[in-house]
C-alpha cells in the first residue's frame, strides 16, 4: 500500500522594503539637509535626490521581490502619469531646467510615494496594495499641478510657491498704475535696408526703423519743475559726456570704483537707507547722471525703461515697449543695463529692441530691432548685452554678433562676424596702444576695430557659454572666462601683442581655481577676485593658482574699491558685505541685509550713494566716506 506525498508550496517571501527605505531617506537628506549644511549646494542636492530616486526605481524593478506584473505595471504608470501631468502644470514648472524640471523632480517624489505606499500597505492583500500604490503615484504627480516657481537660484534650486499666490510683479501692478499718458513716438521710417557685410560700413545712409509693430512704444513723462519742458539738443554732442556711472559696471565697465574711500566699520557708521521702492522683474543694473537714475524692468506686457531721482527714488519718466520676454529659469524682463551718454539713454531689450531716448524726458530719438539687423535668433535666456558708446557709435552684441549704430541717427554702421553666440557685452580695451572692442562669443574671444568692425584678432577655447566680461590683467594680458549650461568651467590668461605680421595671441595659463559663471570678476594688484560657484575666491594672476576661497554669498556680484583694497559684495540673497581685496586670506569686514529676493543685478556706487536692486525692489543707501 502506497501513500501519495503531499508537497506544500513554499511560503511566499515578503517584499524586501529596506533598500527602498534607505534610498528614500538618503534622497530627502540630500534635498533638505545638504543645502543647509553646505550652503550653495542646492544643485548638488538636486542631483543626489535624482540619483536616489533612480535607485528606488532600480530597487523596485530588481530587488523588491514584488511580482513582475506589479514591477512593470507600476513603472509604466509612473511614466504615463508624468507625461499626462506635464500639460497641467504651471509654465514655470513645464519649462524649468530647460524643460526637465518636472521629470527631474518627479523621479524622487514618485520614489517616495511608492515606498511610502508599500510601507503603509505591507499588511494588506495584493489588491488593496496595488490600489494604494496607484493612488500614491497619482497624488505625487498631482502635487506638481499646485506649484509654480519664481525661477531658480544660481545653484539650480527652484524657488517654489503655491500656484495661486501672487508674484511680486502682480503685487506691483496691483498697487501701481502703468498707463502711459503722453506718447513719445519714434520717427516714422521705412523697412530695414540690407545689412552691411561683416566688418564693413553701410554703403549708404539708412533711416532708423521704429520698434516692431508688436512692440509699440510709448512714454509717460512726469511734469518737470516749474512746468517747463527742457529743449532737446539736435545732436548728442551738444550735451556734456561725463556721467557719475555711465552704465554697465561703471566708467571702465570693469566694476572698479576709483577715487572713493568709504567707512568700513559698519557697526559704528552703517549705510543709511535713503529710499526703497518696488520694481518690476529684470536683471538690469543702473546708469547714473546727476540726480537721475536709469534702469530697465518688466511691468505686465510692457518692457520698461524708467528714470528715477537719485536722492528720493521718485519716478521722473517711463518709456514702454509693448513686448514681454519670459523664460522659466530667470523669469521675465530685460537683462541689459542702460548706457547714458551726451544727453541720451541707450538700451537693449530682451527681444532686441534698441532705443535711443532723451535722458531728460524719455522721448524716443530712434529705435531699432537689433535681432533683425543682425539676423540672429533670440537665445534661450534673452538678449543681455549692455550698449557700449564709443565716440559717434553705440555698439550692441546680439547673441554673439556685434552691430554698431550711429548715435545721432540710428543708422547701422557695421556688423561683426556672424558665428558664435553668448550673453556677454562688448568691452572696450586698449592693447599695444590700439583701442579695440572685445566680445566673448561662445568658444571665441574676438577683438574688432571700433570704427569699422574689422577683426583684429581671435582666440578659441573650448565650446562654452559666454556670459561674463573680459578683464585686463596687465598691459597686453587679458583674462577671459567660460562656462557651460551647468556653471563656470574656468578662467584663462592670454597674451596679446601686435607685431610686423599682425596680431598674435598666446595662452599663458588656464585655471579651474576660479570658475565665474554669470558673476563678473575683478583684477587687482596681481590677483583676480570673483565667484567660484557661490563662494568668493582669489587667484594669483601669475599662474592661476588659488590663494583663498571663503564667504558664501551665492551667485552675487561685486565692485572693487582699489584705493582701500576692499570688495563691496552684493550677495544672491540681497545682503551687502565688505571683504578685503588681499591675497593672504579671506577677511569679511562687515555684512548686513539690504534687499529681499534673488539678486543677480550688479551694484552701483555713484559717489557716496550705493544703488542695489533685483527683480522685486530697489534701494539706495548713503555710505559714510572715510575721513569725514
Amino acid at each position: 500500500m502506497t501513500f501519495a506525498e503531499t508537497v506544500e508550496p513554499a511560503p511566499k517571501k515578503p517584499l524586501r522594503l529596506w533598500p527602498g527605505v534607505v534610498a528614500v531617506v538618503f534622497q530627502w537628506l540630500a534635498w533638505f539637509v545638504v543645502p543647509v549644511v553646505v550652503p550653495g549646494a542646492g544643485g548638488t542636492g538636486m542631483l543626489l535626490g535624482l540619483g536616489s530616486g533612480l535607485a528606488v526605481l532600480a530597487w523596485w524593478l530588481f530587488l523588491s521581490r514584488a511580482p513582475w506584473s506589479e514591477r512593470v505595471g507600476v513603472t509604466l504608470l509612473m511614466i504615463v502619469a508624468v507625461i499626462a501631468t506635464k500639460p497641467l502644470v504651471h509654465a514655470s514648472i513645464a519649462n524649468g531646467h530647460m524643460g526637465m524640471m518636472l521629470p527631474v523632480y518627479a523621479v524622487p517624489v514618485l520614489g517616495l510615494a511608492l515606498v511610502a505606499s508599500l510601507v503603509a500597505s505591507r499588511g494588506l492583500s495584493s489588491g488593496p496594495r496595488r490600489a494604494s500604490m496607484a493612488v500614491a503615484i497619482l497624488l505625487g504627480c498631482g502635487v506638481f499641478t499646485l506649484l509654480r516657481t519664481g525661477g531658480i537660484t544660481g545653484d539650480a534650486a527652484p524657488d517654489l510657491h503655491w500656484r495661486w499666490t501672487e508674484t511680486p510683479e502682480e503685487r506691483l501692478l496691483a498697487r501701481v498704475a502703468d498707463r502711459p499718458a503722453a506718447p513719445a513716438s519714434a520717427p516714422a521710417a521705412p523697412d530695414r535696408p540690407d545689412a552691411p557685410p561683416p566688418g564693413q560700413p553701410s554703403d549708404e545712409p539708412t533711416a532708423p526703423v521704429t520698434a516692431p509693430a508688436a512692440a509699440a512704444s510709448s512714454g509717460e513723462r512726469l511734469p518737470a519743475p516749474g512746468g517747463e519742458k527742457p529743449a532737446r539738443p539736435s545732436h548728442p554732442a551738444a550735451e556734456r559726456t561725463d556721467a557719475d556711472w555711465p552704465g554697465f559696471r561703471g566708467p571702465g565697465r570693469d566694476s572698479v570704483v576709483r577715487g572713493v574711500r568709504i567707512e568700513t566699520d559698519w557697526s559704528r557708521r552703517p549705510p543709511v537707507e535713503l529710499w526703497r521702492r518696488p520694481i518690476g522683474p529684470g536683471w538690469s543694473s543702473f546708469a547714473v547722471r546727476g540726480d537721475l537714475v536709469y534702469t530697465q524692468e518688466q511691468r505686465g506686457d510692457d518692457e520698461v525703461v524708467s528714470c528715477h531721482r537719485l536722492t528720493t527714488g521718485e519716478p521722473v519718466w517711463r518709456h514702454t515697449d509693448a513686448v514681454r520676454f519670459w523664460e522659466s529659469n530667470a523669469g521675465a524682463g530685460p537683462r541689459a543695463t542702460p548706457s547714458v551718454d551726451r544727453g541720451r539713454v541707450y538700451t537693449l531689450g530682451a527681444t532686441g529692441i534698441v532705443n535711443a531716448l532723451d535722458a531728460r524726458d524719455g522721448a524716443v530719438v530712434w529705435s531699432r530691432d537689433a535681432a533683425a539687423d543682425t539676423g540672429k535668433q533670440i537665445p534661450d535666456w534673452g538678449l543681455t548685452s549692455s550698449p557700449l558708446v564709443i565716440d559717434d557709435l553705440v555698439i550692441i552684441a546680439v547673441a554673439g554678433r556685434l552691430v554698431a549704430y550711429e548715435v545721432g541717427t540710428g543708422n547701422p554702421r557695421w556688423l561683426g562676424p556672424p558665428e558664435g553666440g553668448g550673453y556677454s557685452s562688448p568691452h572696450l580695451m586698449t592693447i599695444d596702444g590700439v583701442a579695440q572692442v572685445l566680445l566673448l562669443r561662445g568658444r571665441r574671444t574676438t577683438s574688432v576695430a571700433p570704427a569699422d568692425g574689422a577683426v583684429l584678432w581671435e582666440h578659441s577655447w573650448q565650446p562654452a557659454v559666454s556670459i561674463v566680461q573680459p578683464a585686463l590683467a596687465a598691459e597686453g594680458e587679458v583674462l577671459i572666462a567660460a562656462g557651460d549650461a551647468m556653471g563656470g568651467i574656468g578662467i584663462r590668461r592670454i597674451a596679446v601683442a601686435q607685431g610686423p605680421a599682425g596680431w598674435t595671441v598666446e595662452e599663458r595659463w588656464t585655471s579651474r581655481d576660479l570658475k565665474p559663471y554669470f558673476n563678473d570678476f575683478v583684477a587687482h594688484e596681481g590677483h583676480a577676485y570673483g565667484f567660484d560657484g557661490g563662494i568668493l575666491a582669489c587667484i594669483d594672476l601669475g599662474d592661476g593658482t588659488r590663494r583663498w576661497k571663503g564667504g558664501r554669498y551665492g551667485h552675487g556680484q561685486l565692485v572693487l574699491l582699489p584705493e582701500q583694497d576692499v570688495l563691496l559684495v552684493l550677495s544672491e540673497q540681497g545682503e551687502l558685505a565688505l571683504v578685503r581685496a588681499a591675497p593672504d586670506q579671506f577677511t569679511e569686514l562687515a555684512r548686513l541685509p539690504a534687499i529681499q529676493g534673488k539678486t543677480w543685478n550688479h551694484p552701483v556706487l555713484a559717489g557716496d550713494v550705493l544703488l542695489v536692486r533685483n527683480g522685486e525692489e530697489m534701494a539706495a543707501f548713503r555710505l559714510s566716506l572715510a575721513g569725514r
